[in-house]
């Protein structure tokens, strides 16, 4: 099936018709501006959290870059900053201002916690740090995340250094095992350098709010984006620990197992593991070859790797003149196995369809665009995309009227 980008939207599940999810009772002040703040925020939001982003009249970093639809004159927001600032509603305030500094401090009475990611000090130097904001609310939970952390939980020597996903990736050693040699180590294409400190961060988060319910305590929650990563590079600390080894690059395959790479095929490629005996064994009887699953040199997993020319090969040739579909004919719900998928793929998959993982978002002007669905789901509080991105100070009327007759009121004692 053939999509054209301009109608991806019919093709996609409707947003949700409100704010719902586990998080319906939790307040979320974000503060916060580029990817790994507000992909947290946006976590929160989407599971139920009621979020109200804080903007200068500047607006986001992200807010104008793009890219914009043709049926949009008035760009309020371009795909970056849409993709990680739905379901929020947006007031915008100069925290240079004594007036804007005093509605904000009305709003962290209101909030359950505070999220920022500044560079350390930024919020300290406005009178709005951590120390001011708890003498406050005692409940707040306050969470930062920096590329190398605040000085409050352990003072890095590059805490006033800026950070990047790029950053994060190098530093953590997670490029030097991604790639396809070690002469030629690859960041991730994703910006997963944000993406997984925010992630963590919201994590984190929600156990402070859940400690804080109990005990009235609030806290500073510290996340740095090198730390994140570097917890997703265990497997090479691991190695070096045990074998003083370092982990190069692999490239598509797996150092211990064999088959467990990407394939070529007549029309695309394929994910195809075999990581057992009993699923090798499948994948020899589904190519036609039952006889190359018991053969000295391909009998157990050691003799597979050892002799991965001989595996890749066979798997290689039989699936380098099969289509991607045919593939999946003989081996789907036998042997592990998937296509790979370029985004327009993802409108046609059954798997993706199913589970609503794509959405159409209204947009102020114009066509809908599509967005990723929270993979989260819940039997009895559902959530998921309920509300566009906001335009800059879109709220801002609608929520000091709310701070003026109480709807936005401290929690009672």
């Amino acid at each position: 099936m053939t999509i054209d980008h301009l109608s991806a939207h019919e093709h996609a599940a409707p947003m949700a018709p409100g704010r719902t999810g586990p998080l319906a009772s939790v307040r979320i002040l974000d503060v916060t501006h580029a990817i790994a703040g507000p992909w947290a925020t946006m976590m929160l939001a989407d599971l139920g959290a009621e979020v109200i982003k804080v903007e200068g009249p500047d607006g986001d970093m992200q807010r104008f870059l793009g890219p914009f639809t043709k049926e949009d004159p008035e760009r309020a927001y371009g795909g970056t900053y849409g993709a990680y600032n739905r379901n929020k509603r947006c007031i915008m305030l100069d925290l240079k201002s004594t007036e804007d500094r005093e509605t904000f401090l009305q709003l962290v009475d209101w909030a359950d916690a505070v999220v920022e990611n500044q560079r350390a000090g930024v919020l300290d130097r406005l009178g709005l740090g951590y120390e001011t904001l708890k003498a406050r609310n005692p409940r707040l939970v306050y969470g930062a995340i920096r590329g190398f952390g605040d000085p409050r939980t352990g003072a890095s020597p590059y805490a006033d250094w800026p950070a990047y996903d790029v950053i994060a990736q190098a530093m953590s050693s997670f490029v030097s095992m991604n790639g396809m040699s070690p002469a030629e180590p690859h960041k991730v294409g994703p910006f997963l350098g944000d993406i997984y400190p925010g992630t963590v961060a919201a994590l984190g988060i929600l156990a402070a709010v859940f400690h804080a319910r109990l005990t009235g305590e609030g806290q500073f929650v510290d996340v740095a984006m090198v730390d994140a990563v570097t917890a997703l590079s265990e497997t090479g600390v691991c190695r070096f620990s045990y074998m003083g080894r370092d982990t190069p690059p692999s490239g598509n395959s797996s150092e211990t197992v064999a088959p467990f790479d990407i394939y070529p095929t007549a029309d695309g490629a394929m994910a195809i593991a075999a990581p057992t005996n009993a699923a090798w064994a499948t994948l020899c009887e589904a190519m036609g070859m039952p006889e190359l699953a018991a053969t000295e040199q391909t009998r157990t997993m050691p003799l597979r790797v050892k002799n991965r020319d001989i595996v890749d090969g066979a798997v290689s040739g039989w699936a380098a003149v099969r289509t991607n579909a045919e593939v999946m004919a003989a081996l789907g719900g036998k042997v592990p196995c998937g296509p790979v998928n370029q985004p327009v793929d993802l409108f046609s998959d059954p798997h993706i369809k199913a589970r609503d993982m794509l959405v159409a978002v209204d947009q102020p002007q114009g066509r809908p665009v599509v967005q990723v669905n929270t993979p989260i789901r819940f039997t009895e509080t559902p959530a998921g995309i309920y509300a566009r991105p906001p335009k800059l100070g879109e709220h801002s009327d609608e929520i000091r009227a709310e701070l003026a007759d109480g709807r936005l009121a401290p929690r009672p004692s």
